[in-house]
């Protein structure tokens, strides 16, 4: 008798902020529409994103690298201590993803950004767009780790283009790549229709995220600057497992989180967008054609390279979180170019649909 049940993939985000969930919902999306079954197996604010963007998928609650950041001081050296419990954590999701791929009956394994989930079982693929991480120091040892995960997985796909139009600089370019590393174009939720006009309805939107303390840091000084400005704005504040929603002096919305849908039309319809430098934010940025503010947290060494390499090119304008002044920065930002007209992104589509003909997951 024929066997006509569903291959079955696992997708599983890393936990440090939405992004690598947000980032994970195109090849998703793209999974459900091939006939294919997906299984996301994530934990904590990821997991509920991608519960209320996928409300009929099965999900596994499978635990983060449970990573700690200072409200001050050298980020870096907090970081470099807990690279012996992230080393435990990686150890302990690989011997979890056996016990998973046995038990669910998993015919492939997505890993964004976490390093523990490769198998000699099942094909297994790792997205990531930080090869050559901007560590203050021991970047060369650091990437030398790195690529000895890589190696372990059958594909790496990065998002991003391997071109000169690149957003992710020399995070994934100017180095040597493995073989099995495929660039697979920006990567968004997003996906912006020609008849989309810009027609503004608000001065600016703030997409607040990031981990805590920092998100709530942040918050406060959104909030803080808003006070005596007549600016029409929304408000995100990245928190999904709530869904609040309330308003302030009538010219401020605020809402906990939005799905994907209701993110992208309140995008379009905001002059301005104040955002982390979170490399998937800035994808959806691209994606959507906009003007930002781009304002790292404080001592994410990835989101400083990546503020300062957009602004280099004044694509955006980036402020440090201590020296924000709202009006200031919506002027700056003005004089930008923003985001210029991105392409539908074939290129994700076609690495994809390569990877699920070679394994023979196509019927």
């Amino acid at each position: 008798m024929e066997n006509s049940a569903k291959k079955r993939i696992l997708i599983c985000p890393l936990d440090w902020g939405l992004g690598h969930a947000t980032r994970c919902i195109p090849i998703i999306r793209f999974l459900q529409n091939k006939n294919l079954e997906v299984i996301i197996a994530a934990d904590k604010a990821p997991l509920e994103l991608l519960k209320k963007e996928f409300p009929n998928a099965e999900f596994i609650r499978l635990s983060g690298y449970e990573i700690t950041y200072p409200d001050k001081g050298f980020m870096a050296l907090k970081m470099f201590a807990q690279i012996p419990k992230i080393i435990r954590k990686i150890k302990s999701e690989h011997i979890q993803l056996e016990k998973i791929i046995s038990e669910k009956r998993i015919d492939a394994v997505i890993s964004d950004n976490r390093y523990g989930l490769w198998t000699n079982k099942i094909p297994s693929v790792f997205i990531t767009h930080q090869l050559s991480i901007q560590a203050p120091f021991g970047k060369n040892w650091i990437r030398k780790i790195i690529f000895s995960y890589i190696k372990k997985y059958d594909e790496c796909w990065i998002p991003d283009v391997a071109n000169e139009n690149n957003f992710s600089g020399n995070l994934s370019h100017g180095i040597y790549l493995l073989p099995n590393t495929f660039f697979i174009g920006t990567l968004s939720r997003f996906n912006k229709n020609d008849s989309e006009k810009n027609n503004f309805e608000y001065n600016v939107m703030v997409l607040i995220s990031g981990p805590e303390p920092q998100r709530t840091n942040f918050e406060k000084i959104i909030f803080q600057q808003f006070k005596n400005t007549s600016l029409k704005a929304i408000v995100v504040l990245g928190i999904p497992e709530s869904a609040e929603k309330y308003t302030i002096s009538n010219n401020i919305q605020v809402f906990s989180h939005l799905d994907s849908q209701q993110m992208q039309k309140y995008i379009l319809a905001s002059e301005i967008i104040i955002s982390r430098s979170g490399y998937s934010s800035i994808m959806d940025l691209a994606c959507l054609q906009k003007k930002a503010v781009l304002i790292p947290t404080s001592g994410q060494t990835e989101q400083e390279y990546l503020a300062r390499y957009l602004a280099d090119k004044k694509i955006i304008y980036s402020v440090s979180q201590n020296k924000f002044k709202l009006v200031n920065t919506l002027q700056e930002a003005k004089k930008t170019s923003g985001f210029v007209s991105l392409e539908k992104n074939y290129l994700f589509e076609n690495v994809v649909e390569k990877w699920l003909q070679k394994n023979n997951f196509l019927k």
